[in-house]
């Protein structure tokens, strides 16, 4: 009997124990990690990892004894009773967005009226619906609060406990005054407070100890964010501001440093950043230790919120406003300025460049470099990569003109042709547009996170992000490879060129990124590098970037009534008019797609006044952040995604574009829909073609005008190759390019 005890016993301790599954997810989630950083750890598919978390499947040695591993230490950072963050930047397997819960109809005598329309919080995994606030008992004074009625319970699967009581009250509040002279903050949920502060410094004190005002931190080693008061032009006034800017502090981008409201300021400790107080002031107090004392002005009055992005938003009441940037913040961050500050911005909440060490000997904690981050420290880039008048190029003659053997010229594309005679004899001309393309190209990118090494006559190597000096000048589109084993013959002529923005064919050796070398070599043609500037430090830095703005761009579509689960004929008939059905949500997803463009231009940008000259470094050189070498990685694969769906659909339909510019591409049709000439197959579109959907890198209508408008305008301009997808959405030519 004893040795069936025995092999009892030892089958039983041959399998590592593991937390229950919900607790697996808490702890991934407290420290940052993704569902595809784990599984890259472990070796396994990230739906195993899924499965393991939901308790589908368990896992099996020896996979089972290294996740235990992991689990372990990561209870041992953060113990069950700690408060972690419930935002989680893994991908879900189907994005789902559940409806907003309806509020009451019946408002409580105290509360303000609010106008019935609102925009619904999100209601996922990653943002639990916030629960009418309980005062917190532990306070000695309350702000005067008047609530609306307590919403519903948040539905089965949100955390328990999922709003942090710091920030009770959501992370922002726009702050206005009423015709009493009373000053108010409106917050998210239709929450409105009364508030005492009578100055500026008043205001910044009141919100930091008595608003219960901002955000948790997006990843475990991260911080939290920074609560946003929006002032109004009443709210401006009151407080001794200018309701709008005069030309010369709108050209400063701050009022005067002799203005009454800094003095105030100073006087009660408080500072600016360097960009002073301006539209998006910054106004804090040296942290201390891990206290921060910080809050971020929004003033729309001052042109805070570019109407590019943000469209009428700056005209909307006070709680319409705090529903709208509540929305923008619940699901994608507190705005920390512009739509492009936020993008870049993000990046960082997601990969701090720091964390917390383990205890050493004597049980401290110190900090230290955050794996698979960007770090503390600012990089140089390859001269390559360097801007015109990058201090890495002062050497340069003044007026050299740096050729494409110099400079690394990864840019979306502008490329047009002039019409076929077939294609002048078709009715239509349609536009179709990549959903979020730039987010789309992020998308398991592969990227540098450390600094560049220089190498002569290098192999090429796919998985090595880069730049690459290489003669791509012998690659012939008449005849391509377009799966394994199969080459198509196409007409070279009707095509652009994969590797340079304009759609040109190259003309000898040039610097091109990673993904555009590596697209020559799919298409079937060999490649002899002359050198490179390759990154040996590198991995998948913008992954938990666009898992968010994706998830923040499906859901407020979803609300839109735009869902991920339509047929193409049903997303384009969703797709009609969905702005209408709710402007402030529209509003919400052109932030949104904003964000994505802003942030990936942000890792280049150029100096900005200031007294700069040509070979100085400017500011944005001093951020970790600055990094032009990945911002060329993602226009690259963007290009690159689009030319391979051309080459897909050409080959099937023996259709060519007739213009793409960025994300938008134009071809003839007889029918005005793009279901009238992208192919489909008992419902299937070509595969890795063209597919109508809302998914980013999915394709949705842009705009239908005729071939003779087409022709027409060419015409009158006498430009044969004038670019028609930038004009094709309402059929107005003018020289803007909004980007949609």
């Amino acid at each position: 009997m004893s040795e069936l005890f025995d092999a009892v016993d030892a089958l039983v301790s041959s399998r590592s124990t593991l937390p229950p599954p919900a607790e697996r997810k808490r702890l991934r989630q407290a420290h940052g990690l993704t569902l595809d950083e784990v599984a890259a750890a472990l070796q396994v598919r990230r739906a195993t990892v899924s499965g393991w978390e939901a308790g589908k499947t368990e896992p099996r040695p020896p996979e089972r004894d290294a996740y235990a591993r992991m689990l372990k230490q990561l209870a041992q950072l953060y113990p069950a009773n700690a408060p972690v963050p419930s935002e989680d930047t893994a991908v879900p397997e189907t994005p789902a967005v559940p409806g907003v819960p309806a509020p009451s109809v019946a408002e409580p005598a105290q509360a303000r009226t609010e106008p019935a329309e609102r925009i619904p919080e999100p209601v996922s995994e990653d943002t639990p619906l916030r629960p009418a606030a309980v005062p917190h008992p532990l306070a000695t004074t309350r702000p005067t609060s008047r609530r609306p009625p307590a919403r519903k319970a948040a539905p089965v699967g949100n955390p328990a406990g999922g709003v942090d009581a710091r920030f009770e009250n959501g992370p922002l509040a726009v702050v206005d005054v009423d015709a009493d002279g009373q000053v108010l903050a409106y917050c998210v949920g239709g929450l409105v407070l009364d508030v005492p502060a009578k100055s500026i410094p008043a205001l910044v004190e009141w919100t930091l100890s008595q608003g219960r005002l901002g955000q948790p931190k997006l990843s475990g080693p991260g911080k939290d964010a920074d609560l946003l008061i929006v002032l109004t032009k009443t709210a401006c006034e009151h407080y001794g501001l200018p309701v709008t800017l005069t030309k010369e502090e709108r050209l400063a981008g701050r009022i005067p440093e002799g203005h009454k409201v800094i003095k105030q300021l100073a006087r009660a400790e408080w500072k600016l950043t360097k960009r002073g107080f301006g539209p998006w002031a910054r106004i804090y107090r040296p942290a201390q230790g891990s206290e921060r004392a910080c809050v971020q002005l929004c003033i729309p009055s001052w042109q805070a919120l570019d109407t590019r992005h943000w469209a009428d938003a700056a005209q909307l009441s006070p709680a319409e406003l705090a529903r709208l940037l509540g929305t923008y913040a619940a699901r994608v961050m507190t705005p920390r300025g512009s739509t492009a500050v936020t993008g870049l911005e993000l990046m960082t909440a997601l990969h701090p460049p720091t964390r917390a060490s383990e205890p050493d000997a004597t049980g401290k904690r110190h900090s230290e470099h955050n794996p698979g981050s960007l770090g503390k420290d600012p990089v140089d880039c390859a001269p390559c990569e360097a801007p015109d008048g990058h201090p890495l190029l002062a050497d340069l003659p003044r007026f050299h003109h740096r050729t494409p053997a110099e400079v690394l010229m990864e840019e979306a594309y502008d490329w047009a042709r002039p019409l076929t005679d077939a294609e002048c004899l078709r009715r239509h001309l349609v536009g179709i547009d990549v959903n979020m393309a730039f987010a789309a190209g992020a998308n398991g990118l592969t990227v540098g996170l450390g600094a560049p090494t220089h190498i002569k006559a290098p192999v090429f190597d796919a998985k090595l992000p880069g730049s690459w000096l290489v003669d791509l000048s012998h690659v012939d589109l008449s005849r391509v490879k377009v799966a394994k084993d199969t080459w198509a013959d196409l007409d070279a002529t009707l095509l652009p060129s994969p590797f340079t923005p304009k759609g040109e064919r190259p003309q000898g050796p040039a610097w091109y990124a990673t993904p555009t070398v590596a697209y020559a070599v799919e298409l079937g043609y060999d490649v002899t590098p002359v050198e490179a500037w390759v990154r040996y430090e590198n991995g998948r830095y913008l992954d938990g970037w666009y898992n968010r703005l994706r998830d923040a761009y499906l859901a407020t579509m979803a609300d839109l009534g735009v869902g991920a689960d339509l047929s193409p004929e049903e997303f384009v008939e969703a797709m009609d008019g969905y702005r209408q059905r709710d402007p402030q949500l529209a509003i919400v997803v052109s932030a949104v797609k904003a964000t994505v463009k802003g942030g990936i231009g942000k890792l280049r940008e150029r100096p900005r006044g200031e007294g700069w000259k040509p070979g100085q470094p400017w500011r944005a050189l001093a951020r970790p952040t600055w990094r032009p070498d990945i911002r060329a990685a993602v226009i690259s694969r963007t290009r690159i995604n689009m030319h391979r769906k051309i080459v897909k659909h050409a080959a099937f339909t023996g259709q060519y574009p007739v213009a793409v510019l960025s994300d938008c591409a134009v071809y003839a049709s007889e029918g005005p829909s793009p279901l009238d000439f992208l192919p489909y197959r008992d419902g299937k579109p070509l595969p890795g073609g063209f597919k109508l959907g809302v998914n980013p890198g999915l394709v949705k209508w842009e705009g239908t005008q005729t071939v003779l408008w087409g022709e027409g305008i060419r015409e009158q301009f006498n430009a044969p190759e004038l670019n028609l997808a930038r004009y094709i959405k309402d059929g107005t030519v003018t020289d803007v390019d909004n980007g949609e």
